[in-house]
């Protein structure tokens, strides 16, 4: 299978891309050290890589900037950082993706526990997880040609312990438990949901 993994230097990615590259042919796409460089805030940046990489059979998105910080400094600005990041970035990888992707193939998106869980500090990932989730529920519905799609969604992870402060009491998520929830997305038949690891 061929499979694009957006995200592909940070945490998650580079342990996925190590576990699922013994199966399968990954490209690896980050901004920057990656074999396509790809700024998924830009619509031109994300049909370049696809362009690049041609057909494929899945995509794994990993990626998706947000602000992280105090209420008092989120504003149009710092909160686009989300809109244009983890929101927009990941739904683009979708609606130009599916000019590329194979039939019966599948887009597995990255969101987090922040949707129904919230913390301080990260009302933008919240807003963006949210409205992530929504679209993948709705682009289940309508993509054609048998084409799955489903979001990731979990807690902290284990490999990030300088993120544990902000989640107080959260059992982190294990490496393990994350790439189960992307291989039940990844060769499952489950579409439109949200898979909590």
């Amino acid at each position: 299978m061929k499979i694009i993994l957006v995200g592909a230097t940070g945490t998650m990615g580079t342990y996925l891309a190590g576990t699922l590259e013994k199966e399968h042919e990954i490209i690896r796409v980050a901004s920057k050290g990656s074999d396509i460089d790809t700024d998924i805030t830009s619509v031109a940046s994300i049909e370049k890589m696809f362009l690049k990489a041609g057909h494929f059979d899945a995509l794994i998105s990993t990626a998706g900037p947000t602000f992280v910080g105090p209420w008092k400094k989120l504003n149009n600005e710092t909160f686009r950082q989300g809109v244009e990041g983890k929101m927009m970035g990941q739904i683009n990888l979708v609606l130009i993706g599916q000019k590329y992707i194979n039939p019966q193939g599948s887009f597995t998106l990255i969101t987090g526990a922040l949707t129904h869980d919230p913390q301080i500090n990260f009302a933008n990932a919240s807003a963006a997880n949210g409205a992530v989730e929504g679209f993948v529920r709705g682009a289940a519905i309508e993509l054609g040609n048998g084409i799955r799609i489903n979001a990731v969604s979990p807690t902290v992870i284990e490999n990030s312990p300088q993120y544990f402060p902000y989640f107080p009491g959260e059992i982190p998520t294990t490496m393990k438990q994350l790439e189960y929830a992307f291989r039940k997305s990844l060769f499952g038949s489950v579409t439109g949901k949200v898979i909590r690891p």
